[in-house]
């Protein structure tokens, strides 16, 4: 598998044939040769054996369907200075800005008819692509994509891990409430097209937030994570860290990330900066 868009957007692309975590041939190589694995280098592969989702789930696909991306950040401010250590928690909602980006522009692309006069009624259905706080990316409700962000051992940078779905069948997927691209717009996608529009995305949204000296409010994050966010406004269950839950209403997201919830027994406010999401349908 070639990627020849991707490669031009990164300052150092690896593509692997097979891997057991993208994140962990990054967190290693980015330790042992710090001058080598510059600021937004990028390892990936189309075969992970060994992946990781959230909690400690295991994230396995078929070969050839889908790709895992691990992204190396070592954010910067402007004058030098380092990043305040209380806007990292932004990171997995800035990938997860990114990603939910591309997918979206790749599902608007998939509904564009090759005959511009094609009634309204003969193109295909349009779908809702939203970010599920903090880093899940949803099509119509199912999830197509999900982040793992981890500290080098050293501290010296993030590695941002994403899995993609790009061509899974039903018989492919590891859960029923996933999906990939190929279901929802019926054409296999561009492996290459797709992985360099979030890496773009990912660029840019992080040269604006590191411009901002990690302002979420200057440089935009907060607005743009807040009009993706399909989890505002929703009945959601916190399942947290420590194994508790939280019910209630998702009302916003602070300037620390984290999801301002109404708590449904007792009506207080309160603020998640951790936990697994499931939106509520009653």
């Amino acid at each position: 598998m070639e990627f020849p868009v991707s490669q031009r957007v990164v300052s150092r692309f690896q593509y692997l044939a097979e891997a057991g975590s993208t994140n962990d041939v990054l967190k290693e190589s980015a330790t042992a040769d710090a001058s080598g694995w510059p600021d937004l280098s990028v390892v990936v592969t189309d075969n992970q054996t060994q992946g990781r989702g959230r909690l400690g789930r295991v994230w396995l696909t078929p070969t050839g369907k889908s790709l895992a991306i691990s992204a190396l950040l070592r954010p910067a401010l402007p004058g030098g200075g380092a990043l305040p250590s209380h806007r990292l928690g932004w990171f997995p909602l800035l990938a997860g800005a990114a990603m939910t980006l591309a997918v979206r522009e790749v599902v608007d692309a998939a509904r564009v008819p090759e005959n511009a006069d094609a009634a309204p009624e003969d193109r295909p259905p349009s779908h809702e692509v939203t970010l599920k706080w903090p880093n899940d990316v949803l099509i119509d409700g199912y999830k197509v994509s999900g982040i793992l962000s981890e500290l080098l051992p050293d501290a010296r940078g993030i590695v941002i891990g994403a899995g993609l779905n790009l061509s899974l069948s039903e018989h492919d997927l590891p859960t029923l409430t996933s999906t990939s691209l190929l279901l929802v717009t019926g054409t296999p996608p561009n492996p290459d097209a797709v992985l360099s529009l979030y890496l773009t995305r990912l660029g840019e949204l992080y040269g604006e937030f590191l411009a901002a000296s990690g302002d979420p409010h200057a440089s935009g994050l907060l607005q743009t994570v807040t009009e993706l966010c399909g989890t505002l406004g929703s009945a959601v269950r916190v399942e947290l860290p420590g194994g508790t839950d939280l019910v209630g209403t998702a009302l916003s997201i602070d300037a620390d990330g984290r999801l301002l919830l109404k708590n449904d027994i007792d009506g207080e406010l309160q603020a998640v900066a951790a936990g697994d999401v499931t939106h509520l349908r009653y």
